[in-house]
């Protein structure tokens, strides 16, 4: 009897770097994903896109990314462009092509891809605008789509949804870019209605990227300037006295609600007051700036209700496979929600992976689960 090819594996892109002020934390994301997805079950193509915008193949080895150098890790530029060429029209096969186009006008054909892995923060790839192209491409890929991606990138309208869906928003002031230039003794006229001390943040960005806290008036006008170097619209958040709380929450099968983990607890160790919050240093750089106590100790009731909210707070976004909600739970006993990534950090030390970890799905499964999220997702609107 002749033998059985075996079925070929689903064929991953993994994108990386992109062109938000995120690219590095992106890079280190795609190293931890890179070493630990299965590739016994999938085979795998990594990807990076340069903070211009190009698509190329990787320089140095993305799995040697890590924030432990003198210089943050970065996607090289190179002669050769990669391209992404979706199926032919009226094909049922939910596939593209890759094509590395040269200097000299030659092309080599890269191969096929089934599904991708967009391990991209901030604009330009968390926040609809990667989403878009992939759906025009016909592609599956890993998290949320369009309009949930767009939404969830954007605090002012995250925080709209929010309300609308019921749950407890803090106070926030927004101020555009022509609200600013305009008139920005009226712009500032408005923050001063909040309480101090108030944390000033770009409305579009993560990773603690531009963000200040503000806890004299006269500090307003530079924290601004701070935060529109990453995006000319600004929000203005009032601080909230209470325990910094996140909750993982990821897609089910078959329709069913999604899944939200076992909380996280945020403790920032200011002793030497180099951390007045969860900035990017503590976050990536600083080891010993900041403790993630998991499952936090929570009573039972406020735990559940935090749970059910972080997946209340995914519908809301109308999320799919992945999300990080963070909440405030206060002195007063409320719980009060900040906000959601769509496409959280994912190193093996992340937040999220460590909260699916407590909660008894491993790192290598939580990356498998996702993209078999991903793969049974219908194309087209859903």
């Amino acid at each position: 009897m002749a033998e059985i090819d075996p079925p070929l594996k689903p064929r991953v892109l993994v994108l990386y770097g992109g062109q938000s002020s995120e690219h590095s934390v992106s890079c280190v994301t795609a190293a931890g994903v890179l070493g630990a997805i299965d590739t016994d079950a999938y085979d795998v193509v990594a990807i990076g896109i340069t903070s211009t915008g190009q698509w190329t193949r990787p320089v140095t080895d993305p799995r040697s990314h890590g924030f432990g150098g003198t210089e943050l890790p970065r996607v090289l530029p190179t002669e050769s462009t990669v391209q992404l060429h979706s199926g032919a029209a009226g094909s049922s096969e939910r596939r593209a092509d890759l094509l590395e186009v040269h200097a000299d006008g030659s092309s080599t054909a890269l191969g096929h891809v089934d599904v991708v892995f967009p391990l991209l923060h901030g604009p330009f790839g968390e926040d609809g605008t990667l989403q878009g192209l992939l759906e025009l491409a016909g592609l599956p890929y890993v998290g949320a789509g369009v309009l949930s991606s767009a939404m969830a990138m954007d605090k002012h309208f995250m925080k709209i949804a929010f309300a609308a869906a019921g749950l407890n928003v803090g106070p926030w002031v927004t101020i555009t870019d022509r609200q600013w230039t305009q008139d920005p003794a009226a712009a500032l006229e408005r923050i001063r209605e909040l309480q101090l001390p108030v944390f000033v943040k770009p409305s579009r960005a993560g990773s603690s990227m531009g963000i200040t806290r503000v806890e004299d008036p006269v500090q307003l006008e530079d924290a601004i300037a701070e935060a529109r170097k990453h995006d000319p619209k600004v929000i203005v958040e009032q601080g909230i006295d209470g325990r910094e709380i996140e909750c993982g929450v990821l897609g089910s099968h078959g329709g069913a609600s999604a899944r939200a983990s076992l909380l996280g607890e945020i403790v920032v160790h200011d002793g030497s007051q180099a951390h007045q919050f969860y900035d990017f240093n503590a976050k990536y750089t600083d080891a010993a700036a900041a403790d993630l106590s998991c499952p936090a100790e929570l009573p039972e009731e406020v735990s559940d209700e935090i749970r059910r909210q972080a997946v209340v707070a995914f519908e809301a976004l109308d999320a799919e496979g992945i999300s990080r909600a963070d909440f405030f739970y206060t002195t007063t006993g409320d719980v009060i929600i900040n906000e959601v990534n769509t496409m959280p950090g994912f190193t093996p030390i992340s937040m999220y992976p460590q909260m699916w970890k407590a909660t008894g799905i491993d790192y290598t499964e939580l990356i498998t689960e996702l993209i078999s999220l991903a793969l049974q997702r219908p194309a087209g609107l859903r």
